[in-house]
């Protein structure tokens, strides 16, 4: 039996206004009232979380993994280091594609009275900065393509949009390929 190479675990990060930390579970009830905003579902769907069903997903993602070990969960909170404030979260999902490498879907939410200040620019760019560390090199992101602050965020990581669209969502990604119009 081949026992798969273990996952990249979360550790600290730090930006000039930023501590980026490790998702745990205790997060939940800072960030259930940052994340309490239906407005954060515009553009991906859903709606807001009750501190329980946070707290259970904040747990769930704190293994660092899918529970079949075929992913590995790294998550982030995003805390102002001026005032102490969690304003956001990024997170990467990773995968061993076919091909080889090891491959990040990022994402990151920002609460919405945060919004505007590049406090996401700034998480994302400090999270995909130690994904490359780390041996990743290929980067995902999965954007609305009118969700214009996100398609800056992508830019500004080095992503390219993809001529792939999946549940409304254009892929951009490091790999290249033919460019949509977003």
């Amino acid at each position: 039996m081949t026992v798969p190479t273990p996952w990249p675990a979360a550790t600290p990060l730090t930006t000039p206004r930023l501590r980026l930390e490790p998702l745990r579970r205790a997060h939940a009830r800072e960030a259930v009232g940052i994340f309490d905003d239906v407005r954060l579902h515009t553009w991906t769907g859903g709606a807001p979380s009750s501190l329980a069903r946070l707290e259970d997903r904040y747990a769930r993602q704190e293994a660092g993994r899918s529970p079949d070990g075929s992913q590995g969960w790294l998550n982030w909170m995003l805390r102002r280091r001026a005032g102490g404030q969690v304003v956001g979260t990024v997170q990467a999902t990773l995968d061993r594609p076919a091909a080889g490498g090891l491959e990040a879907s990022l994402a990151w939410v920002v609460g919405v009275p945060y919004q505007g200040s590049g406090y996401a620019r700034e998480g994302a760019l400090a999270m995909a900065s130690w994904l490359r560390d780390q041996g990743v090199t290929g980067l995902v992101a999965h954007i609305h393509p009118r969700h214009d602050a996100s398609v800056a965020i992508a830019r500004a990581l080095g992503l390219t949009a993809s001529d792939e669209v999946v549940d409304g969502e254009i892929r951009w990604n490091t790999t290249g390929g033919p460019r949509a119009t977003p």
